[in-house]
């Protein structure tokens, strides 16, 4: 048996090893996005509230961030239901919308951990519309 055959059977066997300890080394990123209408966040009392089309969640992409903020690393849009799911890397990131102060929308940046084979749920409010000029 030649040594190409010798490599090439080897490298049959250990791609699918590598490919699996990559898919170890990486996490999930879940959760909702829930969109506010301004008037909604600032009132208490029961009055009925604008319902949220599918179709608006996908105007609300979803960025993942750095831990130092910089660089972007993953995007991601809510589906119908306004639920997202995004593999990563472990490590420490920012969950942020993307073009957040340019659409004049309210919305906290989150921190959170991925961690190998494990899923980390944060969820996003965003508030929109009155008052945000």
């Amino acid at each position: 048996m030649s040594f190409k055959y010798v490599a090439f059977a080897l490298g049959i066997v250990l791609v699918p090893f590598g490919a699996s300890l990559t898919a170890a080394e990486q996490g999930f990123l879940e959760g909702h996005l829930k969109i506010i209408f301004g008037m909604a966040a600032q009132s208490s009392d029961d009055m009925p509230r604008p319902q949220i089309a599918p179709e608006s969640y996908a105007e609300y992409p979803l960025i993942v961030l750095s831990e130092d903020e910089k660089k972007e690393v993953a995007r991601v849009t809510a589906d119908e239901n306004g639920n997202y799911r995004v593999p990563l890397p472990a490590g420490n990131y920012v969950l942020d919308i993307q073009n957040r102060l340019r659409k004049r929308v309210r919305a906290t940046p989150q921190r959170f951990t991925v961690v190998s084979s494990q899923i980390v749920r944060v969820d996003m409010n965003v508030v929109i519309g009155v008052g945000f000029h």
